[in-house]
């Protein structure tokens, strides 16, 4: 059965089918707006949901995704040695012109420009998680081995 999903989470589906990645995008009809939404929506817990968030180079001005498990808070000085310049706060707009999806709907994959890419190492851990697939209210699910591989992200400790 195939379902029609929004415009984005259609391009997350069509992305994970260019990679012969076999999964679903699912829209649910609550809010996967945050890690504790999702995990609520989907029955999973927290820790298992892989929130991506976007920073801004403060040098390069280069879109920065982090991929951290929904538990952790993310810290800046880590990233920033990891890339080799400060972080920087992104505006919806810059989210919107360097992913082509909104805040709250970040995929980690599917982006409109390749951005920098840091992965969670403590999502590596936990089997199946599940990430935003483009809409504040659609996910897939995916392995750590394989979110590192579909995103070419650097694998790190983040928290």
């Amino acid at each position: 059965m195939n379902i029609e999903l929004s415009r984005s989470a259609q391009k997350i589906r069509d992305v994970l089918n260019a990679n012969h990645v076999e999964t679903a995008v699912i829209e649910l009809p609550a809010s996967t707006r945050t890690a504790a939404e999702a995990a609520q929506a989907i029955g999973c817990t927290v820790a298992q949901i892989a929130k991506s968030i976007i920073f801004r180079g403060a040098v390069t001005g280069k879109a920065v995704l982090v991929v951290a498990s929904g538990i952790n808070r993310i810290n800046e000085n880590k990233v920033s040695a990891l890339i080799g310049e400060p972080l920087a706060k992104a505006d919806a707009a810059f989210v919107r012109e360097k992913t082509g999806f909104v805040i709250g709907g970040v995929p980690p994959i599917g982006h409109i420009e390749k951005p920098i890419t840091i992965v969670d190492e403590d999502i590596l851990r936990l089997g199946d998680i599940w990430a935003a697939a483009g809409t504040p209210n659609s996910v897939f699910r995916l392995t750590g081995e394989l979110l590192v591989q579909l995103s070419g992200g650097l694998v790190a400790a983040i928290k």
